[in-house]
């Protein structure tokens, strides 16, 4: 399945925000299952990075493109189909976030999270359908998070985007699907990332634990085995869905500790 010289008919799949994280564990996973996997990031020095890394250009196309310009993503999708001529699965991961108050979060803050998490699946999906309806079928699978099903403090952007994002999914699924082209999304928990390291505490981390019934935060992989999972023939008839990968976080709602039987 790593044979960097796959067949001129594998599958292809596009990853936004694919230069670490959890779109680099995506694009691993792609790429572990046959797939020529399309890179796109808007951190160009990181994205060449992981393509050296990966060392496997016949099957890997990097572009350098921000989600939230229209102009990119047409360029960006223009080349996908200059170089590979289909597109077969379609991640919109990339997202940003800003962690503030309501009322300390400035407007043009609210307006980035919103441009990058909720415009850009717009474009990225509007822009990749055209490429999966010329073989009538596809899979695009939108990258939401748990604080879009459940609202915290310091969130009003971030959680307000990725709710949103959610019934773009299924108004996504509910257009494409007669066409072949079948919408879910993964709505992650806490994942052990680079960026959670750096901004979760010691208390923040132990919060978590004590609240999710697993007791872990999540990887990387687990998320990408997902959405892997409803890319492929064996989700066949899954669509406009939200699959919460939160080691039961959602499942809990309150989770008072003085409610807990422990024993």
């Amino acid at each position: 399945m790593s044979d960097s010289s796959p067949r001129t008919d594998s599958p292809v799949a596009a990853v936004t925000g694919a230069a670490r994280g959890i779109g680099l564990a995506i694009t691993h996973w792609f790429l572990a299952h046959g797939h020529r996997v399309v890179l796109i990031d808007i951190d160009g020095d990181t994205l060449r990075a992981s393509e050296r890394d990966i060392a496997q250009p016949e099957r890997v196309l990097a572009l350098h493109a921000d989600v939230s310009s229209a102009d990119q993503v047409r360029e960006a999708f223009a080349a996908v189909d200059a170089r590979f001529g289909r597109l077969d699965a379609l991640v919109n991961n990339a997202g940003i976030a800003v962690f503030k108050p309501l009322l300390d979060t400035r407007y043009d803050e609210w307006r980035a999270v919103m441009a990058t998490n909720l415009d850009g699946p717009f474009l990225c999906s509007q822009a990749a359908a055209p490429l999966m309806l010329r073989q009538g079928r596809g899979a695009i699978v939108n990258i939401t998070s748990i604080s879009g099903l459940r609202a915290s403090t310091l969130r009003v952007a971030y959680g307000t985007s990725k709710a949103a994002l959610m019934h773009l999914t299924r108004q996504q699924a509910a257009e494409l699907g007669d066409r072949g082209i079948r919408v879910n999304a993964v709505a992650p928990g806490p994942v052990d990332t680079a960026m959670a390291l750096q901004v979760h505490t010691a208390a923040i981390r132990a919060g978590y634990h004590d609240a999710i019934p697993l007791a872990r935060y999540g990887t990387p992989q687990e998320i990408a085995a997902a959405v892997g999972f409803l890319c492929s023939d064996a989700a066949s008839y899954v669509n406009g869905q939200c699959l919460a990968v939160d080691g039961g976080f959602d499942a809990t709602g309150i989770g008072l500790p003085a409610l807990r039987i422990t024993g």
